[in-house]
């Protein structure tokens, strides 16, 4: 890993840069698919399957058997993990759910805001190396909590054409009916425009490579809403002496397994601390059977000496990880003064692996520093809030008046006629 000593706040800008491709990069090739896609539907969906994913398909839709065929390859130890994560992450997001608000303004106008659900959400869950079906967990709960009426599920399909087992077993645990063995920018591009087979959607949830990340940025010009920008995996670990080195270590390799674009990064006002986890690194790295991958995902990444904890969460925040570990002795500082970050994890017993699979808060969270801006995956992001008004005679006449002027200095005159004759049909009475 590369060590910084007290890097210089003018070059933080470079030392923080996600080792990820721009948008205009990327962009040409995912137009392209689009509008294939978009005019030709279904073949172009399996042209792409067979170019990208080696495997040329008759039928897109996955069906009852092969659901049942992947139910009994999924061991009963794995049925029970995935019950107990799923039992914590309805009770998490179950209480997100929040009652009316309903206010009087002004005497006789009673105004209100009630949620409703988005009708049809795709869920995009990333196969290849590491088949996410925690993922589905994360992403379809909320959506039948919410009460979306649709939910299509999108998977790429391995070298014989299968989606994996413990995906198919998760899906339909959470009672998803519709599930396409469709991947990459031509997944994004099925739900974004409907074809024969996919259904059009109104929001694309789920994480994925960086195609994905364009593509679902590119969906947005389409009409199609999505979660966030959730690219390649990135963790980052604030801690001092106070730390188990092996720990921290562990930490920042179960987010470099993710991918060779992934980025983890050590913050620490300690060198002796840093040069230990850098020797667990190696050791605990030497083992693991993703090591070439978590090997690249590491050279992109850093051990970082800072001065002080006041620097230290400055920096911090200036990244905006997506997911944010605090292992120090004073951890109440670092919670109460961090601002940007999509989930945090306090504490020695805390991994980010937690959140990852059981804990109950979501997975699906902000990366390439738009935690600044977004938040993770929630109930809320299932939903859509509505607001509702109803006003007296006597409600009309407090505020009428004030509506007037208003429209009148803003030059809309038929506004303010909208009020004018109401008024007047009262004072006629």
């Amino acid at each position: 890993m590369n060590k910084i000593n007290n890097p210089q706040r003018a070059t933080w800008d470079t030392l923080l840069k996600r080792p990820t491709q721009s948008v205009s990069e990327i962009e040409d090739t995912v137009n392209a698919i689009f509008e294939e896609v978009k005019m030709e539907g279904d073949p172009i969906l399996k042209k792409y399957t067979e170019k990208f994913d080696g495997i040329s398909l008759g039928e897109l839709t996955v069906s009852n058997a092969e659901i049942a065929t992947a139910k009994e390859l999924v061991s009963q130890e794995l049925q029970n993990a995935i019950a107990l994560a799923k039992q914590n992450i309805t009770a998490f997001h179950k209480a997100q759910l929040g009652e009316t608000i309903a206010v009087t303004t002004a005497i006789g106008v009673h105004c209100w805001q009630e949620k409703r659900p988005i009708q049809k959400v795709g869920l995009y869950i990333p196969g290849g190396t590491a088949p996410l079906f925690s993922t589905i967990l994360m992403l379809a709960v909320p959506a039948m909590i919410a009460g979306c009426k649709e939910v299509v599920l999108c998977s790429p399909p391995a070298s014989d054409g299968s989606i994996h087992p413990a995906i198919l077993y998760t899906a339909d645990l959470c009672g998803i009916t519709k599930i396409y063995k469709v991947g990459g920018i031509q997944a994004i591009a099925g739900m974004t425009f409907g074809t024969e087979t996919i259904p059009k959607v109104y929001k694309i949830f789920g994480p994925g490579n960086q195609y994905v990340t364009v593509a679902k940025q590119l969906a947005t010009k389409h009409g199609v809403a999505i979660d966030m920008p959730a690219g390649p995996s990135e963790l980052l670990v604030v801690a001092d002496n106070s730390a188990n080195a092996a720990f921290v270590a562990s930490d920042l390799l179960s987010q470099a397994e993710h991918g060779v674009d992934s980025q983890v990064l050590l913050v620490s006002t300690s060198k002796e601390l840093i040069e230990a986890v850098e020797d667990e690194v190696a050791r605990q790295l030497s083992v693991l059977p993703r090591k070439e991958i978590a090997e690249k995902a590491i050279e992109n990444s850093k051990l970082i000496y800072v001065a002080d904890a006041a620097t230290a969460v400055e920096l911090i925040n200036e990244y905006g990880p997506e997911h944010y570990i605090i292992c120090v002795e004073n951890e109440d500082f670092f919670i109460s003064n961090i601002e940007n970050a999509g989930s945090v994890f306090i504490g020695n017993y805390t991994p980010e692996s937690a959140g990852d699979y059981a804990s109950g808060t979501n997975h699906t969270l902000p990366t390439n520093g738009y935690a600044k801006q977004y938040s993770g995956v929630n109930l809320d992001s299932f939903m859509k809030s509505m607001t509702f008004q109803k006003i007296s005679k006597e409600g009309i006449r407090n505020i009428g008046e004030a509506i007037e002027v208003m429209a009148e200095a803003e030059g809309l005159q038929a506004h303010k006629n909208a009020v004018s004759l109401r008024l007047k049909s009262l004072s006629d009475t």
